[in-house]
């Protein structure tokens, strides 16, 4: 990576790494601290993306291509562990450089800021695993949560039992959940021990009674889709983000 400035005169006792940005750059101690939560700025090398940093005789550099513009919310899809917690303090290892998919070809630089209020829409079902989105992005945030209820969810069952007579046709529509009737999905057999879903406005807990009632024990699911995006061919625990042209 080609770098812009070299480390100045050695300092006896560390500064905060703004601090001695803003003076090599000759910048304001706002802009050192955009460029270095923008992971424009390393220390010895290594990209550093705290301003609170501390540093003495350390080499801090800022590339060539730096800019002050804004970073843009992330989105991030996530093949889930089943039974992973998303909660705030295992992000930092669920999501992480080591956990980004080989083949993410957003080309966003990922930066630690990207972490910061992200958060997850339109939980999965318990004990499944699969598609599971995070975000920081209001636009994105208010989609899901406003029209959750009318985007389809695309679900893989694990299935174990024997399906009752007429099963399949209760499944796709005539069984209830809490008290009142499920509205009609689309459920059929991909193979002889799994079943493929397709509903809108899945409650949790809904998917492994409507096989309950016919029957079947559910073994193992995963979320595949979401509206229009799908998980694809994304490892279990890794991440990628929201392509520009996706969308739910």
């Amino acid at each position: 990576m080609a770098l812009l400035v070299p480390c100045g005169v050695l300092m006896s006792d560390p500064v905060r790494l703004a601090k001695r940005l803003a003076e090599l750059a000759h910048c304001s101690r706002r802009e050192a601290e955009l460029y270095i939560a923008g992971g424009w700025v390393t220390v010895d090398g290594q990209v550093v993306e705290m301003p609170q940093f501390m540093v003495d005789a350390q080499r801090v550099e800022l590339h060539p291509e730096a800019t002050l513009t804004p970073i843009a919310p992330a989105t991030i899809l996530f093949n889930q562990p089943p039974d992973a917690e998303l909660g705030s303090a295992a992000l930092q290892q669920l999501i992480s450089a080591d956990t980004r998919a080989a083949d993410d070809h957003s080309n966003i630089h990922f930066l630690r800021q990207h972490l910061h209020r992200l958060t997850p829409y339109l939980p999965l079902e318990p004990h499944a695993g699969g598609l599971s989105v995070l975000t920081q992005d209001w636009h994105i945030a208010r989609k899901l949560g406003d029209d959750g209820a009318t985007l389809e969810q695309e679900y893989v069952v694990e299935v174990a039992g024997e399906l009752i007579p007429d099963g399949l046709k209760l499944l796709n529509h005539g069984l209830s959940f809490n008290g009142r009737a499920l509205a009609p999905c689309k459920v059929s057999w991909q193979n002889e021990t799994r079943l493929r879903f397709a509903l809108k406005g899945v409650q949790p807990g809904q998917i492994a009674h409507m096989c309950s009632s016919v029957g079947l024990q559910v073994r193992a699911m995963r979320r595949l889709r979401i509206g229009r995006v799908a998980m694809g061919k994304l490892p279990v625990g890794n991440w990628r983000y929201l392509l520009p042209y996706e969308r739910f």
